[in-house]
């Protein structure tokens, strides 16, 4: 059988190596707020010459004096998020594009205030708080027949907080070097991947449950190494198959959902990867309370 719990200290060998490049990523980049998160204007473009790519408005708004502005298409539009200003700055940058690119037909710059901001900044932190609390207590109570079903709901969150840490390392290499910035959909997909990735967990975790009945006084270990095995294939069909129809996705709707998609993409990659890699082998090292040698520790090689 494959031995795939043997090797948890590998895996989390692998984790580790993850995270700390998505740290540093984070310390060297940050994380680009977008207009939801900082404040500012945003305005629909349209122009009559359809060859105008997003790097010729790019380089016309740089121009302007605009070298953080973001650019997105939708369509046969797109969209611009640049910081506050006056109105008859509006009309500059309208007149300095139409110079540069040709025609241009503009909607209303929609402004978002500063104070929408910062309760968009605050709400979304409490969304992602809430959810992790509520898939704590959710675990802890379905698993509330298995010994310490406290551990059950803490290896979880724990494996989820890898990912989102995975995912916003991710983000802060995306926004420093193309620039990605950090919006409501990026939001959105954050709290997608919470239910994916605790879902992947409770289903491991089912299989698990089921397997101690099954085999009652069997080694723990060897009950969750069994259940991975059963589990394996079923869980990498389900990542294949929603990371093709995500790739479909980013291919033919493009930069309206992209940071969503992205987020989402990676979010299923690492998920798929925790739920077996992270979650279980965790459930195991606190069974056997190996926590004092969990830091530190060299990876074993079982053969």
């Amino acid at each position: 059988m494959l031995d795939i719990i043997g090797k948890r200290y590998w895996f989390f060998a692998i984790s580790g190596i993850i995270i700390l490049a998505g740290i540093i990523a984070l310390v060297a980049f940050g994380l680009q707020p977008g207009v939801e998160f900082t404040s500012g204007y945003e305005v629909t473009l349209n122009f009559e010459n359809k060859a105008v790519s997003k790097n010729d408005i790019n380089r016309a708004l740089a121009d302007l004096g605009f070298d953080s502005a973001i650019v997105r298409k939708a369509g046969a539009d797109f969209i611009v998020d640049l910081p506050e200003m006056t109105g008859e700055k509006q009309q500059a940058v309208i007149s300095g594009l139409s110079q540069a690119l040709g025609p241009v037909y503009s909607g209303d710059f929609l402004q978002v205030p500063r104070a929408d901001a910062l309760n968009t900044t605050r709400n979304a932190a409490i969304a992602v708080l809430i959810a992790a609390i509520g898939m704590l207590l959710y675990i802890s109570w379905a698993f509330h027949r298995m010994p310490n079903p406290i551990r059950w709901g803490t290896c979880a969150i724990i494996s989820l907080l890898h990912d989102l840490l995975v995912v916003i390392g991710v983000f802060a290499l995306l926004g420093g070097i193309f620039g990605w910035q950090v919006d409501l959909m990026f939001v959105a997909g954050v709290l997608t991947v919470i239910g994916y990735s605790v879902n992947d967990s409770i289903v491991i975790f089912d299989r698990i449950r089921e397997n101690i009945k099954r085999n009652p006084g069997v080694d723990f270990e060897r009950v969750v190494n069994m259940s991975l095995v059963e589990a394996i294939s079923r869980t990498f069909i389900t990542g294949i198959g929603t990371i093709f129809v995500l790739i479909a996705l980013l291919l033919l709707v493009g930069d309206p959902i992209q940071n969503l998609v992205a987020v989402l993409l990676v979010g299923v990659i690492v998920g798929t990867y925790s739920g077996m890699c992270t979650a279980a082998p965790l459930l195991v090292v606190w069974n056997k309370g190996e926590w004092g040698r969990f830091i530190g520790r060299k990876p074993v090689i079982t053969r």
